[in-house]
């Protein structure tokens, strides 16, 4: 089964007149499958994402001395544009997203 797991922060940063929003996600994935999350987030995920309104930029964090971690960066324009997104859209995407099972346990030899 899937054993994803995210630490997940949100920073507001304050300009005079407007913010952003930082949304920093930490996933931990398989070593051996980091790559094809890395893949798939963006052909899945990141293209979603900039279709949305508010959607600034997002980059992925690797550290070579964790091999199952993965952070994600995500830069809205502003809390209200962020949190806009549709919940049914995140749903779907989500399920769209883990069904190829990239974020598979390292544990899991069930071979499914």
């Amino acid at each position: 089964m899937t054993s994803t797991w995210y630490d997940s922060i949100v920073c507001t940063v304050t300009d005079q007149a407007s913010y952003m929003v930082i949304e920093y996600l930490k996933i931990r994935v398989s070593p051996e499958l980091r790559e094809t999350f890395i893949q798939k987030d963006a052909e899945i995920w990141t293209s979603m994402l900039a279709r949305c309104p508010g959607f600034i930029s997002k980059e992925v964090w690797i550290e070579p001395e964790t091999p199952t971690e993965v952070i994600l960066i995500i830069r809205w324009t502003s809390r209200e544009q962020w949190k806009a997104v549709p919940q049914e859209q995140l749903e779907g995407t989500q399920l769209h997203a883990v069904r190829p099972r990239v974020w598979q346990s390292v544990s899991d030899d069930s071979g499914e």
